[in-house]
């Protein structure tokens, strides 16, 4: 088993990867005991596979970023927090825990941190702001960085990269720049349909990186595998960024969940192929974006080959390094 320590050591290993599987909390209408079954049958699931960890989301209902109606009713769920320390205790593995802060307050932020800390065991948190410039935000995520990084607790801080959003505006690698100087040592993608967006930002970042003299913070790449038409619609609702060839593809396919899967994994070979020679450190996160059993299951299967094809290209990098 890795443990919080050892994880973050690896975050500094730029020849190993690191690998989790996401999730999100039950719905808060269901009973704590079933918010104990469900978390055992996840990690019966995924009892056969190698993974360094898990992430539990902070689930919104983000109705303010598009004007689309959202394909799956929002329905709240239980706190991310207990879910989080559920799957720490029961897989005794780290469980990285996502917070949303765009209804916080500096007091209710601060004192959420602290109830993570000491009552939750929570460790590795990753910020998430507004996903639309409408709200009304009482806690910039610039300032919630802030009281995170000078709270009296070591939280190992991540943040989300969207390389959607450097397609639009070419600044997210700057943005990832300033999170890091604001407290970041980590980054999560959004779901990745779109490889050469990512191949753009990660190409960016990791030149502006040598040019700067910084140290490119881990980057975790995340896919899910899509089974339906109403799948990939939250997908696209979600502000994943879906070529019409691929939307095509996964809809005319025979079996849609196969051909997400051959896309996610070609997209994978894509990414490595373009940005392992400026060695910045990867990693996977594997979701199911629904409770479908046959996504669930199709997740797991993607978990399988793109963590060997990841594994397989870094070893081979180090290899040809060493040769040289």
């Amino acid at each position: 088993m890795i443990n919080d320590s050892e994880l973050r050591a690896r975050y500094n290993d730029n020849s190993r990867g690191v690998y989790f599987i996401g999730t999100t909390p039950p719905k808060s209408d269901t009973p704590p005991e079933l918010v104990d079954a469900i978390a055992e049958k996840l990690l019966q699931r995924v009892s056969d596979i190698d993974f360094d960890g898990l992430i539990v989301y902070d689930i919104q209902d983000e109705n303010s970023r598009t004007k689309k109606p959202r394909p799956f009713p929002f329905k709240s769920t239980h706190d991310p927090r207990h879910y989080a320390a559920l799957l720490n205790k029961k897989s005794e593995r780290p469980v990285i825990t996502y917070k949303s802060v765009i209804q916080s307050s500096a007091e209710t932020f601060n004192h959420w941190a602290d109830e993570a800390w000491h009552k939750y065991g929570v460790r590795d948190i990753v910020l998430v702001g507004s996903p639309s410039k409408n709200n009304n935000v009482k806690l910039p995520l610039a300032d919630a960085y802030k009281s995170l990084v000078s709270n009296n607790n070591d939280f190992f801080i991540g943040g989300v990269t969207i390389a959607e959003r450097h397609s639009s505006k070419g600044n997210e690698h700057q943005r990832l720049i300033e999170k890091h100087l604001q407290g970041c040592k980590f980054f999560i993608s959004q779901a990745i349909y779109d490889p050469q967006a990512t191949i753009d930002l990660l190409t960016r970042y990791a030149i502006e990186c040598k040019k700067q003299g910084l140290k490119p913070q881990r980057i975790i790449l995340t896919f899910s595998p899509c089974g339906s038409d109403k799948t990939l619609a939250f997908i696209e609702w979600l502000g994943v960024n879906v070529p019409e060839a691929t939307t095509l593809r996964i809809l005319n396919a025979d079996k849609p969940l196969l051909e997400s899967i051959r896309i996610c994994h070609n997209s994978l070979h894509q990414i490595l192929d373009a940005v392992l020679p400026y060695n910045l450190p990867l990693g996977l996160n594997i979701e199911s974006l629904t409770n479908r059993k046959e996504e669930i299951d199709g997740s797991i299967l993607l978990y399988k080959l793109l963590r060997s094809t990841m594994d397989n290209y870094l070893a081979k990098f180090e290899l040809n390094n060493l040769l040289k």
